[in-house]
């Protein structure tokens, strides 16, 4: 892919990826989202209000899940930020083992469903979430979302909880939806 030029394509000054860690602790949910709030306005990324929006409220949920449930194995956590050119991927990564099920509708339940928020808000983006093991032992989740929303079908259904057809602008691009194992490696 090359400029009109012919010379490279560049990327835009957006794009990369930034990790902090947090103590596990309740003040850490807002200064999570703060922080990647102030670190997208910074960097000028074109996100789109409402994919904005649905973001922070994910970071605050998967911070949230963190501190409540494996703050006890891990008084650490770190929250990852990986932009690209068309996509935004959020993760948060703890020690503890415990791999949570991407969780169903239950109306009898009174909480816990701050995964199915996550994967809603994901979803109806045009992105996708996932629950994965780290070499360490411990856990990731992240949500990958567009910049902009996903362009309606036109006569197209809307799908709910089943995800895009493959090819389909909500596909997400295993570049950025794949968390790495060695933060330091663009």
């Amino acid at each position: 892919m090359g400029t009109r030029e012919g010379g490279p394509a560049r990327h835009p000054s957006y794009e990369g990826v930034w990790r902090f860690t947090a103590a596990a602790v309740d003040v850490s949910v807002p200064q999570a989202r703060h922080a990647v709030r102030d670190l997208l306005v910074r960097q000028g990324v074109p996100l789109h209000d409402e994919i904005m929006d649905g973001l922070l409220l994910i970071v605050s949920e998967l911070v949230t899940n963190a501190v409540r449930h494996a703050a006890l194995l891990s008084p650490e956590i770190a929250v990852e930020v990986a932009i690209g050119p068309e996509w935004i991927r959020v993760s948060v990564e703890d020690n503890h083992p415990y791999r949570p099920k991407a969780l169903e509708a239950d109306a009898g339940q009174t909480g816990g469903r701050g995964l199915l928020l996550v994967r809603e808000i994901a979803q109806e983006a045009g992105g996708a979430c996932d629950v994965e093991h780290t070499a360490s032992g411990g856990k990731i989740i992240w949500a990958a979302m567009p910049l902009a929303p996903a362009a309606p079908v036109p006569d197209a259904v809307p799908r709910r909880g089943g995800g895009a057809a493959p090819g389909a602008p909500g596909d997400v691009p295993s570049p950025v939806t794949s968390p790495r194992t060695d933060p330091s490696v663009p």
